[in-house]
């Protein structure tokens, strides 16, 4: 036969269980914003890097295109809008400036735009550069 303690110890497990009801939903009431944060944290780091990115490759597309020998002028800022067509979205609102130093013989590319962002009406301004030597001819002595 069980004894009196026995039989009360179920119940006061049971007691103690009741005293947990709905922690589970409360807990998840207070972590739930703080992992939604994080989650759209997570995206927008991806949103800005992939804008990095495609700014840079847009930048260098504009110097191998400007850098060659006997380029049209504007040839480079417009491969790098059309290159940033192609890319997708990730970068909105493209400025590409190309400028060409005759005298030391160097182009250089500027890629401004925003990236895309999680939160409306936020903007995050993204900068790439990149530049390069101007092709020449030069002669076996290497003199221009």
């Amino acid at each position: 036969m069980r004894s009196i303690r026995d039989r009360a110890r179920p119940v006061r497990a049971r007691e103690r269980l009741r005293s947990q009801r709905g922690a589970s939903p409360i807990e998840l009431a207070i972590l739930m914003p703080v992992i939604l944060f994080m989650l759209f944290g997570a995206i927008q780091i991806a949103a800005v890097y992939m804008a990095r990115a495609t700014a840079l490759s847009a930048a260098q597309t504009a110097v191998g295109t400007q850098r060659l020998y006997d380029a049209d002028e504007g040839s480079g800022r417009t491969r790098a809008l059309a290159f940033i067509q192609t890319a997708g979205d990730w970068l909105t609102k493209p400025t590409v400036t190309v400028v060409v130093d005759d005298v030391n013989g160097v182009v250089s590319c500027d890629v401004t735009g925003n990236a895309l962002t999680v939160v409306p009406g936020w903007t995050i301004t993204v900068t790439q550069s990149a530049s390069g030597p101007i092709e020449r001819v030069t002669a076996p002595g290497g003199a221009p």
